[in-house]
């Protein structure tokens, strides 16, 4: 007994890499995949576009100013044959011609069409930031879930670590009988595969660590080959209440979120198509400069110097009479638009509300089987002590001690997958009620 307890010691002791690897928290890992995640990172972009369209919002209330210029440059030869047969003719005849003028167009009525587009620009700013909440939710349950499966299979590696200490005092204890004859070669071969096969199971435990610390490195957008260790344990949160988590579900899901900020979107796009059907009122104002340089005239009525300048204004109306049913057409598709994103947010809500429903079953069911997976592993160590000890003192068979060594197996495999599954349960939860992100 005093052996085997004194083997399980130096087997976690000698557990612990000689060089100590830097620990990397929960709160460490989502804070980098806050900040450097390509998907947040493009979503925080689209965001930047609407808040830069956002600035020129107000652009559609303001007038269009525009200014023009020309200057001509002209060389003639001129022939003139009247009515009365003269004839007059000269060549090299210049002059210029030099024009500016300065317009301005201001829409002071369009069917309100210029509010709709104001406020749609306002409500695509906070589609951007919903969109930017929603992937942070669901990258940090990704960054949560993938964390904590490390730290799952980390367990599981300690599993596999404690039964090879028992598989190592198996061998010892087979050899010892075997030299005083009180047991066969064989039993002392099985022994030997069964830590072999322990040593296997620890190798693929390592490569599967690894390769899930790779995906953590992806959530967290870091160089591939990051080293660091995780924590041991998984913190689970027993008290989630199921009312609350579907009352506020249905109003607090990212994903929900951004369907409601679809439809009113929407709405405003088919504010925009009935503003169509209406006239569209304009002032508009006009400052002209001409002036013209001839160095030569045939004519005497044909002045040598010419200029024109002065402002004119007035107002203009556009009404829609007929162009082909376009406007309905537009108004139409903008209307179906609106129920599609009706529908669809529906549909979210229900979706969101069956995942909650069922991933609070899953949190139920996995607390329960916790609380007798817990128990159950206390009852399997204390059989594997009294099985092992029976086998030193050659009570029992090798056969019966591998019995009791793979139920204390099963019995890790179980606890240990039963408090990550209870982990996964409550992430999906504080996730579909946008938990996650305050």
């Amino acid at each position: 007994m005093k052996r085997l307890l004194t083997a399980l010691l130096l087997m976690f002791l000698n557990a612990s890499p000689v060089v100590a690897q830097k620990l990397l928290t929960l709160e460490e890992a989502i804070a980098t995949a806050l900040q450097y995640n390509y998907d947040i990172r493009v979503a925080k972009n689209d965001s930047l576009l609407y808040d830069l369209n956002q600035s020129y919002a107000y652009a559609a209330f303001l007038p269009r100013l525009n200014a023009s210029s020309a200057v001509v440059f002209n060389n003639n030869d001129l022939k003139q044959q009247l009515a009365d047969g003269s004839i007059r003719q000269q060549k090299g005849i210049r002059s210029d011609n030099t024009q500016a003028s300065l317009n301005l167009n201001w829409t002071l009525f369009d069917g309100l069409k210029m509010f709709a587009t104001r406020d749609k620009i306002n409500e695509f700013v906070t589609l951007g930031k919903l969109t930017i909440r929603n992937q942070l939710v669901n990258t940090i349950a990704n960054v949560i879930i993938t964390y904590y499966d490390i730290v799952r299979q980390k367990q599981q590696l300690k599993a596999i670590e404690e039964q090879m200490g028992i598989n190592e005092e198996l061998v010892v204890q087979a050899e010892k009988k075997l030299s005083v004859g009180l047991a066969a070669k064989p039993e002392l071969l099985q022994s030997k595969i069964d830590l072999n096969a322990q040593k296997a199971a620890k190798l693929t435990q390592l490569t599967l660590i690894e390769q899930l610390k790779e995906q953590l490195n992806e959530w967290m957008a870091v160089a591939p080959g990051s080293s660091y260790d995780v924590v041991d344990s998984i913190p689970i949160n027993m008290q989630l209440n199921a009312g609350e988590i579907l009352a506020e579900s249905a109003v607090k899901n990212p994903a929900i979120e951004v369907a409601q900020q679809q439809i009113k979107i929407a709405s405003l796009t088919l504010k925009e198509r009935k503003a169509d059907r209406f006239p569209v009122i304009q002032f508009n104002s006009a400052y002209n400069f001409s002036r013209t340089n001839n160095q030569t005239v045939l004519n005497n009525f044909t002045p040598l110097f010419n200029r024109n300048r002065g402002l004119n204004y007035g107002f203009s109306a556009t009404i829609p009479l007929f162009n082909g049913f376009n406007v309905r057409r537009l108004i139409r598709e903008a209307a179906i638009d609106v129920e599609y994103r009706t529908l669809l947010k529906d549909y979210e809500v229900a979706r969101v509300q069956i995942a909650a429903t069922r991933a609070y079953k899953e949190y139920e069911l996995q607390k329960k089987t916790l609380a007798l997976e817990e128990e159950n592993i206390l009852m399997a160590k204390e059989n594997v002590t009294i099985a092992m000890e029976r086998y030193r003192l050659g009570l029992s068979t090798a056969l019966e001690l591998r019995e009791t060594q793979r139920s204390l197996e099963l019995a890790y495999s179980r606890l240990i997958n039963a408090r990550y599954n209870t982990k996964v349960a409550e992430t999906e939860l504080l996730r579909l009620r946008g938990g996650l992100v305050q």
